[in-house]
């Protein structure tokens, strides 16, 4: 993965010298949101100030169209603890996700989406869960009343075939928003993953960890950038990643 270019980590306005390491980092991939951004920004603000921790937020811009990366320079420019980091192209949600991670400096980590879905307002409990000893703090999302019959099938679906499958429990609704503690980041680091699962390898892992429901928000610009196509694919990595299943029934197919 090259990455095109990057924001010098805890840098203002060019300024060389970074600020200290932050207790918490803020990992967002962001692909053709300039339009939201700086709103995200500045509900992050007032949520962080509630935790008392130094932070640092880091927008990757996953080869965006848009004009993401200059919106992701401005914000660097206003407050050093925003860092910006660009790929040469668009990799994808999760390889996005996983860039970012790995340029995070905190003892802990949230991962969030750009399009204000997952609320900025439950940092503050992902953050006290983290001090109490969780190492993973999890997030489930309450599906609205109003969601299509299609996307509440489809979704339950997966989850209960993935964890039938793998052996790996995950819940209808769990998604990438969540905490990981410095060490669960840096054994994740550790994997060499092509087909990129992240929920499923962080649940994998099996530190203890601690649930938070969340009810989801509504996208505050722009559209969705997970079409069906890319779910069916997310879907696919997730199960032969985990399951020998689709190799089997494979080579059982090749046979007869």
């Amino acid at each position: 993965m090259n990455y095109q270019g990057r924001v010098s980590p805890g840098t203002a306005q060019g300024d060389p010298s970074p600020i200290e390491t932050p207790t918490l980092s803020i990992v967002i991939p962001a692909f053709n949101e300039a339009e939201g951004l700086s709103h995200l920004y500045q509900h992050l603000g007032s949520s962080l100030s509630e935790t008392a921790v130094s932070w640092e937020v880091l927008f990757v811009d996953d080869g965006s169209k848009d004009k993401t990366w200059n919106e992701i320079c401005r914000l660097c420019e206003a407050d050093g603890r925003v860092r910006g980091l660009r790929l040469s192209r668009n990799f994808g949600h999760q390889s996005a996700l996983l860039a970012g991670l790995a340029h995070a400096r905190g003892d802990a980590v949230i991962s969030m989406d750009a399009d204000m879905q997952h609320p900025p307002e439950l940092i503050p409990a992902l953050v006290d869960a983290w001090q109490k000893g969780a190492k993973i703090v999890k997030t489930v999302r309450i599906d609205p009343e109003d969601l299509s019959w299609f996307k509440r099938v489809t979704s339950n679906g997966y989850y209960r075939l993935f964890s039938f499958l793998s052996g790996v429990e995950i819940k209808e609704g769990m998604a990438d928003f969540r905490l990981m503690d410095r060490q669960v980041l840096d054994n994740l680091l550790q994997f060499k993953e092509e087909g990129l699962f992240l929920r499923g390898m962080v649940q994998w892992m099996g530190y203890p960890s601690v649930e938070i429901p969340f009810e989801c928000g509504p996208r505050f610009a722009g559209t969705t950038k997970y079409s069906l196509r890319k779910m069916l694919r997310l879907a696919w990595h997730g199960v032969s990643s985990f399951s020998l299943v689709p190799l089997r029934v494979a080579i059982m197919t090749g046979l007869v």
